[in-house]
């Protein structure tokens, strides 16, 4: 009997501080759900203010010319830098042991060092059918390719096989070429520097945006505004502070992390134009099931195509440097295939995605000012970037380009994140208060002529079919009455 009371005097106390740690556990998710949770009712009228709401036709024009200047410093930063790649050229005649057209052909590569990077080894042929005639150039072979390095110097015996019948005469300086190819020293220093001044503003420019939206409850965030949140840490880490790694580790991983943070960061900017696009429609609570998840399933499928690529080569160059991709072309044509698949369906989302979202919110006020502003700006920037695309890959593979391409595709996202940074944080003068607020123009202090006239067509305008109408300005009125 005694037994029993001491037990139940020891189960009691422990008993309760576990439900009293879990009432504690509860109470502070339906906190954070609360605050989380967006309003149900007016919430347009109750999100937190931006600085989009106050720019002025000039100040809109500043904006983009200003992204525009900083664009084109990154590109004049490339143009001016040195080349990316560095290339050393052997002739056959050089090389050659035993036979003309099989080899073996002995080659050492030049010394190399941590800045080097990476190691390619190609190969281009001049065939000759017939003699005196002219010469046919083939595509460049890559011979085997070096994800790190482990050595300073590396000595290669390339062989060939299936060419013992050739017959004519060959002139092996004009038959065969080797190129070694690694990246410029000086433009690993470039990079160094480059990736770590877009660290530090990127950092600053994140710290920025929280600090201005510390005085606002989450929930009263909009997308953009919450979206921003995520984007600029991912921007942060598509940056990558650990590339110096790469030059400390001889690892394979530095270069893997660097490729995964690059994907992550590409896939949730794709995610991120797929929600404010359908968000902006939507103006009561987002449900995970129907707004979030097929959205996730596309942009995750391309996360994980682009993702599984890079790894199937890099771990099948890990084990054998030789390996080429060509050879292995069913597998990748398979993955190829899928993956322009699902591009092909992110592009229609969106494309629907934006027309329905133009035609409904066409007379909107303020929504229509965020379409319209993100619409021009985005458009901007995949215009720029398919350039850059083209020129950085529509040539042959490892061309000896200068890095103004490389630079710029980085300069070009940072300071497209940084102008919705700017435009969709509050300005310093905003104030708010959640019980009082009604409209988002009743929240901009000291507006100036210039904003009061581009913000009065919207203004006390009457309704059609509970939508606001376009109103004139005021002097629109005064003209027409004389």
């Amino acid at each position: 009997m005694m037994d029993s009371d001491f037990s139940s005097g020891l189960e009691n106390p422990l008993y309760g501080e576990l439900k009293y740690f879990c009432r504690k556990i509860q109470e502070a998710y339906n906190e954070l759900k609360e605050d989380l949770t967006p309003y149900r009712d007016d919430r347009f009228y109750r999100l937190a203010p931006m600085r989009l709401y106050t720019l002025s036709k000039r100040h809109f024009v500043l904006v983009f010319v200003l992204f525009l200047i900083c664009f084109a410093v990154t590109v004049f930063i490339g143009i001016a830098g040195p080349k990316i790649i560095y290339e050393q050229e052997h002739t056959g005649e050089q090389l050659l042991l035993k036979n003309v057209s099989t080899g073996p052909f002995s080659m050492g590569s030049p010394p190399l060092t941590t800045y080097n990077q990476q190691l390619w080894l190609t190969c281009l042929l001049n065939v000759q059918s017939i003699p005196y005639e002219s010469l046919q150039i083939c595509d460049e072979i890559i011979v085997f390719h070096l994800g790190y390095l482990n050595y300073t110097q590396y000595q290669v015996q390339v062989s060939f096989k299936g060419l013992e019948n050739i017959t004519y005469e060959i002139n092996v300086n004009l038959f065969l070429m080797y190129y070694w190819k690694s990246y410029n020293p000086t433009f690993s220093q470039v990079e160094i520097w480059f990736r770590f001044v877009f660290v530090v503003l990127t950092f600053m420019v994140t710290c920025m945006f929280a600090h201005s939206m510390r005085k606002f409850s989450m929930r009263d965030w909009g997308i953009e505004q919450k979206w921003m949140s995520i984007l600029l840490p991912l921007l942060l880490l598509y940056n990558d502070p650990f590339f110096p790694l790469s030059f400390l580790v001889n690892s394979w991983f530095p270069g893997t992390l660097d490729a995964f943070f690059q994907a992550l960061f590409l896939c949730a900017l794709l995610l991120f134009w797929l929600c404010v696009y359908h968000g902006i429609r939507v103006q009561g609570e987002r449900k995970c099931l129907t707004f979030y998840l097929p959205k996730l399933i596309i942009v995750g499928l391309l996360w994980l195509s682009a993702v599984t690529l890079g790894i199937w080569q890099t771990v099948n160059e890990l084990q054998d440097p030789t390996y080429l991709y060509k050879v292995d072309i069913v597998n990748f044509q398979g993955v190829k295939v899928f993956f322009l698949t699902v591009v092909a369906l992110y592009i229609l989302y969106l494309i629907f995605l934006v027309v329905r979202a133009c035609s409904e919110l066409k007379n909107m006020p303020y929504s229509d000012l965020r379409l319209r502003f993100l619409t021009a700006l985005t458009f901007v920037v995949l215009v720029i970037s398919m350039v850059i695309l083209y020129l950085r890959f529509g040539a042959k593979a490892l061309q000896d380009n200068v890095p103004a391409e490389f630079l710029s595709f980085y300069g070009l996202l940072n300071f497209y994140l940084y102008t919705l940074a700017f435009v969709y944080s509050p300005s310093k003068n905003a104030l708010y208060d959640i019980q009082l607020k009604d409209n988002p123009a009743f929240s901009m202090l000291n507006d100036s002529d210039d904003e009061v006239i581009y913000r009065s067509e919207y203004e006390d305008a009457p309704l059609q079919n509970g939508r606001p109408i376009k109103a004139t300005t005021k002097y629109q009125d005064e003209s027409d009455s004389d």
